[in-house]
């Protein structure tokens, strides 16, 4: 087998296998929510009923600003920040701002999803709770794939761009379907 044939092979292994992962996390965490049965006194941080989801609403926003934070990070990386030149340096603080902020915003998801799952369960009515549900259930697949992706040493160069966009785009409609829900008075623009 030639050069670029093995090439071609490990990069449909690595999607093969970040697709089958990210679809068993996803099912995973759908089939646990719903075998859950709510407890809707269940507090997080000592926080309980309305005070809980403000103060995951407010987890939310900072989780949705670090997703820009990594989205801007990235856009530099990859050179394609507006008002950057393409054969500028990107700076070494860069990627590894990007990896912390990254493991900040990934581990600011636990407690809130924890607390989630425990309160409500996955919730398939009304349709703004499905959304909601159904995104937080793949944000954890999509993750559990840019992590095949990031290890994978020959990869496509669309793979780990696509799989990091898909992040910040579920973070984003994970927000809007619950925090700003929140925020908006129990309902948001569309539902």
């Amino acid at each position: 087998m030639n050069g670029k044939a093995k090439r071609n092979t490990h990069q449909i292994t690595t999607l093969a296998t970040a697709v089958g992962l990210a679809g068993a996390v996803t099912l995973a965490l759908f089939l646990i929510g719903r075998n859950v049965t709510p407890d809707y006194a269940a507090g997080l941080f000592g926080q309980h009923l309305t005070d809980a989801v403000r103060l995951k609403a407010r987890l939310a926003t900072v989780i949705l600003g670090l997703a820009v934070v990594q989205l801007v990070l990235a856009l530099w990386m990859y050179r394609r920040l507006p008002g950057t030149a393409r054969e500028s340096t990107v700076p070494a603080a860069v990627p590894r701002t990007h990896r912390v902020i990254g493991a900040l915003a990934f581990l600011g998801t636990l407690p809130i999803t924890a607390h989630c799952i425990q309160t409500y369960g996955v919730e398939l009515t009304p349709v703004r709770a499905a959304i909601h549900s159904l995104s937080a259930c793949f944000f954890y697949g999509a993750f559990a794939a840019k992590v095949v992706f990031v290890r994978s040493r020959r990869l496509a160069g669309w793979m780990l761009p696509l799989a990091g966009g898909t992040l910040v785009v579920t973070v984003v409609v994970v927000w809007y379907t619950s925090a700003l829900w929140f925020f908006d008075g129990f309902h948001v623009p569309g539902f």
